[in-house]
């Protein structure tokens, strides 16, 4: 069983899973630099060159690949559930958790670490920034649908967001039975 972290870009994926991933003793993988890996190319220079559609490709093929990996933590990049073939994948053999963060706090880490926030490239056109509210209320009911586990990262700083996770996974029965859906800090309306 995989741990998928989801959710918007600054939203904690790459820093909560690492360390979760340290925590429970299992690798980490981050889609988006595998993407990158393969490319040879950071994402806005595979935007730049082929667009979106090619992005998204590779990251489909990424997802493909370790989705049937065991034992990972997975951080996503924000719009892999866009696509829902990666979202049937990722939850056939993962547990998949939204770190959900309210738009004024995901602007303010964007502006604060420029290379995974601001300078990404723009899905819109009008700037990571400036798109920031209307892709993340698109993204919304993607995220909820498919996560299993949601957790307020811009609620609980990163250490309380790893326990929260982790302790949700410890508490699971080891009967195979389906994770319990909950969230946790706050609840999106």
């Amino acid at each position: 069983m995989n741990i998928v972290l989801i959710g918007y870009r600054c939203s904690g994926k790459t820093s909560i899973g690492k360390r979760l991933a340290d925590q429970l003793g299992m690798a980490f993988i981050d889609t988006d630099e595998k993407v990158e890996g393969k490319a040879g190319l950071s994402i806005g220079e595979i935007v730049a060159r082929w667009g979106w559609g090619r992005f998204r490709d590779m990251e489909r093929d990424i997802v493909e690949r370790v989705s049937s990996m065991d034992n990972r933590v997975i951080a996503t990049g924000g719009g892999v559930v866009v696509d829902e073939k990666n979202i049937k994948r990722l939850k056939a053999n993962g547990f998949l958790v939204w770190l959900d963060a309210a738009a004024p706090i995901l602007k303010q880490r964007m502006m604060q670490d420029p290379g995974s926030g601001a300078n990404r490239p723009s899905l819109t056109g009008t700037g990571s920034i400036n798109e920031l509210g209307a892709v993340l209320d698109s993204r919304i009911p993607l995220y909820r649908s498919a996560s299993d586990l949601v957790v307020d990262s811009g609620l609980l700083d990163i250490h309380e967001a790893t326990a929260a996770i982790a302790v949700s996974l410890l508490s699971h029965p080891a009967d195979g039975a389906p994770f319990p859906a909950g969230a946790i800090g706050r609840q999106r309306a």
